[in-house]
């Protein structure tokens, strides 16, 4: 059976819920992305989620099954649009300095440093889950180096829980990139 469009548009019905899915999910990331810039992790139900979001908590429950799940695409999500404004930020220290300025300067890792310290910690020792793969892939395309890559990742590892400024950032990316290259 074919999808019917409606006379309005010139996509299938079906493309019209990917669309819609696609927002509602962007909605409930957003909102607990807030959510956790001014409460942290551990402060946050899925009642709040659904509220900040805006939307049912059915609509909520329909695409995420918990708390966690909604954390884990959040961080996937977050992760991925990092790794590609790295990735197209320009030089190798325009892409470390790229990282660091975030991981510095996000709201919600500011909160979570002073409500989640542990949870942040737990989180940044699991060098084999694939977001960290894929950051330490990006790290990589920027230093060429194994050695490089390690230790750019432990400096912004260690950015997590202490900040640095976007001077710093920048002297130190530079600074990194050029032990690392040669």
């Amino acid at each position: 059976m074919k999808a019917q469009s409606s006379p309005l548009s010139t996509q299938p019905k079906y493309a019209l819920q990917g669309g819609i899915h696609r927002r509602t999910e962007s909605a409930i990331l957003e909102g607990t992305k807030s959510l956790i810039s001014m409460h942290g992790i551990s402060h946050i139900t899925m009642i709040d989620i659904s509220d900040a979001s805006e939307v049912s908590r059915a609509t909520l429950y329909n695409h995420y099954r918990d708390k966690n799940a909604v954390l884990q695409a959040l961080l996937t999500s977050e992760v991925e649009e990092l790794v590609e404004r790295a990735t197209n930020a320009g030089t190798p220290a325009d892409t470390l300095e790229t990282l660091s300025s975030y991981i510095s300067t996000d709201s919600a890792l500011a909160t979570m440093r002073k409500h989640d310290a542990q949870l942040l910690i737990d989180v940044m020792v699991h060098s084999e889950n694939p977001l960290y793969l894929l950051l330490a892939r990006c790290v990589y395309g920027a230093t060429k180096s194994e050695a490089g890559t390690g230790l750019a990742m432990r400096w912004l590892l260690g950015q997590v829980t202490q900040p640095i400024t976007a001077k710093q950032s920048r002297e130190q990316a530079e600074l990194l990139v050029e032990r690392t290259l040669f």
